[in-house]
């Protein structure tokens, strides 16, 4: 066993230089890492050759092909971005994609146009109803499936005909006493039963349906759910619309070639326009006006198949029509209908919108008539409530006709509403529709108009709320901006009913934060806080709340002013509800976070934002889910992280002690303190560029404390044994030798504790891989560490050995031989004259002992055990089974 007398002699430093890899200049020229590699082959034929026997080199004509290419065809995928987005490079399939782009350019309805469908969820979420509902639905009849191919044409359309006027007569079933749910299915259902006769190819039926579900939209009788009566309605009409449409189409495509978006009548077939007459022939002999116009409406794109003026011909007749309706609600509503169609049709024709809201304006004043007061009387709906119900349709036709209309005709508009005595409604519904900038750049005049405006019919703080909205958008003149805010605010701060005053404030603290100071804002908070406290009328607003608290803090992100405005914590105090609560903060916190560029020691941050902390921190509890603890935890670190008190370093131990008191329940916020408080060590140490004075050597033994205290805190074993190990190395490197040696120790008497099996990412894994990575980090430190001199020679690795031997390993595992291995690269180390790396100003074993033989002698032993341990091993694994 004389081999194992020793380690060899190393000398780490010429070993290093031996070992360094050759140098060699590189010529970049074109070269790029990522560039194909192009080998020149030599072309030496012998076979057949008849031009030349001589080698020709062919210039990168053939490549090699590298395995990543060749997944690719050759070509990397950014190459592929990039001849995408080239435009000589783009193939003839493309065209078909660019002919629908340079389409969509040229009409006149851009991305910048509101459509219906984002509207329809609003609606239908706004406008509910808890009355009982009813509706006729259509039973069927058998004798459409009756007629076959066989049968006389004339005898089919007699059968069609009968089967119309049988929908007149009543073949359906009045259904009562609906929810408003039940009565959204039933609508769902009949849409399916559309599409199912649609396809079962019953046209007559599908029509019936449609027929039948549009006499729906005439009847008021529970008035304040119309509004949503009419999106579920006029669903069905636009899926009726499209099969339509498309059913013709496919009859224009000869020899399977489909006609082009933009075709003339003339190329479509006679089949195709018979067929299209025929449709509107049938709506035609529909009796009731109401379902007449609607299903004539929703077909109104088949027009381009007779003749190019037909939509611009039908359009005006359609108006017209609308007259014949007298109730102004439905008839609001039909205008509507027509401009939805008119828009996705004929956008151009912006005449027959105009023509269709100024006969609105003309007969608006029905709705003061006996008809319609009689009508609210008997439903107790009060004349605010109703008039809100026309919001959606004058919005929606205003909409239609401001989109990309000149001044001239917005400025008309507002002398309209004028003359009609500033009718609140509608100049609510101008100030929804027209631009933003628009509206702003003409503030104060309808501020003036709002003044105008009859309280009774629609209240005032509904205008400046829609005032308020576009200011948000759009920004007024300069010279106007506080005269605005005042006259806003005078308004808005009279209103007695709490839902009322913060749905208006909401909108208007934005514009005050957009345009003016602290003091403004604190004034408005102010204003809040008054009116909102009386009667806990908070607790019904917190959404409002919430949304002021976003909208201060996306504007005033300095925390500095932000929490010199003295209102903002009393404002805080309202979220009372715990949830609600901690949500703001965590917004708070986000902010903060987000923007807070430098750290800071400024006590006003300091103070609240502790506070806010506190509440997220004490927020928590046994339901808790992980998810929200680390969010949470996230959101505190990164505070914690961006303090700092400069040079005042007890003042920053002192923080994070306080800290340490107030996040106990955090984990994460605990393993964060230990990590700053170990960084205030190390940044103390590099102040003094490592020679301690008796002041700053205690204050580093404080922090050494901090963390030995807090490490046994910490529930996950593995972040113990880390924390241990690198709270040692601080110890050790701030010349804390006998601190750096408790440290190690409690690392060492931790080992035993770790068990079998530990939850990684929510999911239980064997630990062995865990700990044998810990170990090897420990040996890296242990050889630098020096002897306690009352303790024997190597007493820390005597003690760790001890600790792997007893510890219960896997079977059939290698981790222990693994281990020992590792034990054996560091006891070669530490036999050497030098050791490979040092801890400044620590003297280590190399110095102490100076190659003492007793040392090395208790070294070998040491190797020699271990090496007995390894051979046991090896022999087990050579065994048969």
């Amino acid at each position: 066993s004389c081999f194992l007398r020793h380690a060899r002699s190393r000398n780490y430093a010429s070993e290093s230089e031996l070992c360094k890899l050759e140098s060699v200049p590189l010529d970049f020229g074109d070269y790029h890492p990522l560039k194909p590699i192009t080998v020149t082959e030599s072309k030496t034929k012998k076979m057949n050759r008849k031009e030349s026997t001589s080698s020709t080199s062919s210039s990168s004509s053939s490549s090699v092909m590298d395995p990543l290419s060749s997944v690719l065809d050759g070509t990397d995928p950014l190459s592929l971005f990039a001849a995408a987005a080239d435009p000589v490079t783009i193939t003839p399939t493309m065209d078909g994609a660019r002919r629908k782009r340079d389409k969509d350019d040229s009409s006149a309805v851009g991305s910048d146009f509101e459509p219906w469908s984002s509207k329809r969820g609003e609606i239908l979420a706004r406008y509910t109803t808890t009355e009982k509902l009813s509706i006729n639905l259509y039973m069927g009849s058998e004798k459409g499936k009756a007629a076959t191919s066989g049968s006389a044409v004339s005898e089919k359309v007699r059968t069609r005909l009968e089967e119309l006027d049988d929908l007149e007569e009543g073949s359906q079933k009045e259904l009562l006493n609906l929810t408003q749910q039940d009565y959204m299915n039933r609508i769902e259902e009949l849409n399916q039963s559309l599409k199912d006769a649609w396809s079962s190819d019953q046209k007559v039926k599908a029509l019936k349906i449609v027929i039948q579900c549009s006499k729906l939209l005439s009847d008021t009788t529970v008035i304040q759910f119309y509004p949503s009566k009419f999106v579920l309605i006029t669903d069905i009409l636009d899926t009726f619309g499209k099969l339509v449409y498309e059913r013709i189409l496919s009859m224009c495509a000869d020899n399977r070639v489909s006609l082009p978006d933009n075709f003339s009548p003339e190329s479509v077939n006679d089949t195709a326009k018979e067929t299209c007459l025929n449709w509107f022939f049938k709506i035609a002999s529909i009796r009731e006006l109401i379902p007449r116009f609607y299903v004539e409406a929703a077909i109104l794109k088949c027009n381009k198949f007779l003749s190019k003026m037909g939509i611009s011909e039908c359009l005006p007749r359609l108006t017209s029509m609308i007259r014949g309706i007298g109730d102004p609600l439905v008839a609001v509503y039909a205008r509507a209908y027509l401009c939805r169609v008119g828009m996705e049709v004929a956008p151009q024709l912006k005449e027959s919108l105009n023509k269709n809201f100024f006969d609105f304006l003309l007969t608006f004043k029905q709705i003061h008539g006996d008809t319609v007061q009689n009508q609210l009387v008997g439903q107790c709906v009060e004349m605010p409530l109703y008039l809100t119900l026309y919001s959606p349709a004058i919005d929606w036709i205003l909409q239609c006709i401001a989109y990309h209309a000149p001044e001239v005709l917005l400025t008309e508009m507002m002398e309209r509403c004028k003359k009609l005595g500033n009718n609140a409604l509608l100049l609510n519904s101008v100030m929804s529709a027209f631009r933003a900038e628009f509206i702003a750049a003409r503030s104060m005049d309808f501020i003036a108009m709002i003044k105008e405006c009859d309280e009774s019919g629609f209240p005032k703080h509904l205008l400046f709320r829609s005032l308020g909205l576009n200011l948000a958008l759009a920004d007024p003149p300069e010279n106007d901006r506080l005269q605005i805010l005042n006259e806003a605010w005078k308004v808005i701060t009279k209103l007695k009913n709490p839902q009322d005053y913060i749905n208006c404030a909401e909108v208007w603290v934005e514009y005050t934060c957009r345009h003016f100071t602290k003091r403004e804002v604190n004034t408005v908070l102010a204003d809040i806080i008054k009116h909102m406290t009386p009667d806990r009328a908070f607790e019904d607003a917190y959404p409002q709340l919430q949304s002021i608290i976003q909208k201060v803090i996306t504007y005033i992100y300095d925390f500095s002013l932000l929490f010199s405005v003295e209102k903002f914590l009393p404002f805080l105090d309202m979220f009372q509800k715990e949830s609600v609560r901690v949500e703001v903060c965590k917004c708070i916190m986000e902010s903060f976070i987000k923007h807070q560029q430098e750290s800071t020691k400024d006590p006003v941050i300091l103070n609240a934002l502790l506070h806010i902390c506190k509440t997220m921190h004490d927020s928590v509890n046994a339901l808790t889910l992980e998810d929200e603890k680390r969010m949470l935890a996230t959101l505190i670190n990164g505070f914690i992280k961006m303090v700092s008190f400069g040079r005042d370093f007890e003042q920053q131990l002192s923080f994070y002690v306080e800290a340490r008191s107030m996040f106990c329940n955090l984990e994460p916020v605990l393993v964060q303190l230990i990590h700053s408080v170990n960084q205030l060590a190390m940044a103390t140490r590099k102040v003094m560029k490592g020679n301690h004075s008796r002041k700053t050597a205690a204050f580093v033994r404080a922090c050494v404390a901090f963390c030995f205290i807090t490490i046994p805190s910490l529930s996950s074993i593995f972040t113990r044994l880390n924390l241990y190990l690198h709270s040692g190395q601080v110890a050790l490197a701030n010349q804390c030798l006998s601190q750096a040696d408790a440290f190690f120790k409690a690392a060492v008497s931790l080992v035993p504790e770790v068990p079998k099996m530990i939850s990684v990412d929510g999911k239980m894994r064997p630990s062995d891989a865990f700990l044998l990575e810990f170990l090897c980090n420990f040996f890296s430190t242990l050889l630098v560490v020096p002897d306690h001199p009352e303790q024997g020679v190597l007493f820390l690795v005597r003690g760790l050995l001890n600790v792997i031997q007893d510890y219960t390993w896997e079977d059939n595992s290698d981790d222990k031989v693994r281990i020992y291995t590792n034990v054996l690269h560091l006891l070669s180390a530490m036999t050497q004259e030098a050791y490979i790396y040092h801890v400044d100003k620590v003297d280590s074993n190399d110095t102490l002992y100076g190659g003492d033989s007793k040392f090395l002698a208790e070294i070998s032993k040491l190797c020699e055990t271990v090496i007995a341990q390894i051979l046991d091993h090896l022999k087990t694994l050579g065994k048969e089974e």
